[in-house]
């Protein structure tokens, strides 16, 4: 681990400024992907700010039609949240298969979606519940959060805050999990929204992404049939040691018609 100066600010405008001087610095939430990263080396930021005692970033909450989730919330505290399971069970579902327990009492919603890793279960929670991510300075749609490989659509020094989470009139989330790290092989999230039927895909492409052709014909008929014959290319998907983009692609339409069974039973 090189060396590196340390924060822990006590309110937001403080750790905003700390980043903000810094040379080269790097927000830390949970810790659960930028620790590993220091330790072995991967990373040499000038400066650490740890958000573990800025008060604002917590707790989970009811607000008109929507879960509102403070960016350093755990998963554990979301998967066993009366509030979740009440509102959107898929949400707490979701949650209590990342990782393992280490991970879910330690890793944060925050920092799992500004982490924008492509195999993350969150991110398919964002994007197919058409959810809002507030930071420090703005809100951001949910559909333009995550813009690539480990890329999201925030600024520099910018922190985030808390993610808004309509409650949709069903959903169910399904992956195909690695065995050894839980990461989606493929994860998909489906949901009835007020805005419309909603299917994201995590695990299989750079990025999470929305299935058109799933949805316009769920929109017509949410069932798994519907969905049968609807096919995803396999060009831009994933390839590696865990599953070949041709798998990956057969993974997206079986976990859909699962997420669409889970949600309509």
């Amino acid at each position: 681990m090189y060396a590196f100066n340390y924060h822990r600010p006590d309110t937001l405008e403080a750790a905003a400024a700390a980043l903000a001087a810094a040379e080269d610095g790097r927000v830390m939430a949970g810790g659960q992907t930028l620790i590993p990263t220091l330790k072995q080396r991967l990373a040499s930021p000038s400066d650490v700010v740890d958000l573990a005692t800025v008060p604002g970033l917590g707790g989970v909450r009811r607000e008109g039609d929507a879960i509102v989730v403070g960016a350093m919330v755990r998963h554990a505290e979301v998967a066993a949240s009366a509030e979740v399971r009440a509102a959107i069970p898929a949400l707490a579902s979701l949650a209590d298969g990342i990782g393992d327990p280490q991970v879910r009492n330690c890793g944060t919603i925050g920092g799992s979606i500004v982490n924008a890793d492509p195999a993350a279960d969150y991110p398919a929670a964002v994007v197919g519940l058409g959810a809002t991510v507030r930071t420090d300075r703005r809100t951001i749609v949910g559909d333009d959060f995550f813009t690539g490989l480990f890329e999201t659509a925030l600024d520099e020094g910018e922190i985030v805050v808390s993610v808004s989470f309509p409650v949709p009139r069903r959903a169910a989330y399904v992956k195909f999990p690695n065995p050894a790290s839980r990461y989606a092989v493929v994860g998909v999230m489906v949901a009835d929204t007020a805005s419309g039927i909603r299917v994201a895909v995590t695990g299989a492409g750079d990025s999470v992404f929305r299935v058109g052709a799933m949805e316009t014909a769920l929109a017509g008929n949410f069932s798994a049939d519907a969905i049968r014959n609807v096919a995803v290319s396999q060009d831009a998907l994933n390839e590696d040691i865990h599953a070949s983009a041709e798998y990956r692609a057969h993974l997206v339409g079986v976990m859909a018609r699962r997420a669409v069974a889970a949600a309509a039973g």
